[in-house]
């Protein structure tokens, strides 16, 4: 009896691996190094500040919403830096165009909200790394979601965002682009 048990809980996990490995994440804008377009302009950096164009495909079943998320954790802070939140993305939207993460959030699908960054405003806020310090991962992450709207506002900070992305999460899918100065 143990030994088919440990058969079955071995399938269900391999199964289950297989699943989530199919939620992607692509970007055509994206490449190992991120470029100027994707530097903040400010800080001390003086990058074009534009958020890349991000596409998602094969969510899972039960996806109600999506959510992006842009997170450098090698920033010196103790607690990382979210440098971009988009939630309550509709289920039926799989790409978000280059340049979405304006502040002004015009390029947004509808209902989707953008909350406050570690900067302090809405909006894609680009990387800016110390100087000196050795190049950053940036994550770039897209949620899919169990519930079709977050019980939150754009003046939510990060750190609760990123809490509620966890709570509600049925798959994410990232790619990781670096950027030192």
């Amino acid at each position: 009896m143990k030994k088919i048990f440990s058969i079955l809980l071995s399938a269900t996990a391999f199964a289950a691996v297989l699943y989530a490995e199919s939620f992607t994440l692509k970007s055509p804008d994206l490449s190992g190094q991120l470029s100027m377009e994707q530097v903040y302009n400010g800080f001390g950096c003086s990058g074009k500040n534009i958020s890349p164009k991000l596409e998602w495909s094969d969510a899972p079943k039960g996806t109600k919403s999506f959510a992006v998320t842009v997170y450098d954790p090698d920033a010196p802070t103790g607690s990382g830096w979210w440098h971009w939140l988009v939630f309550n993305i509709p289920a039926s939207v799989h790409t978000l165009p280059r340049g979405a993460g304006d502040s002004s959030g015009r390029l947004l699908p509808k209902g989707a909200v953008q909350s406050r960054t570690d900067f302090g405003g809405v909006g894609y806020g680009g990387a800016c790394p110390p100087v000196g310090d050795r190049p950053h991962r940036y994550i770039f992450t897209v949620y899919a979601l169990d519930v079709q709207k977050l019980p939150l506002k754009a003046d939510s900070a990060p750190a609760l965002v990123g809490f509620m992305l966890e709570k509600h999460a049925i798959a994410k899918a990232s790619l990781i682009s670096y950027y030192g100065r």
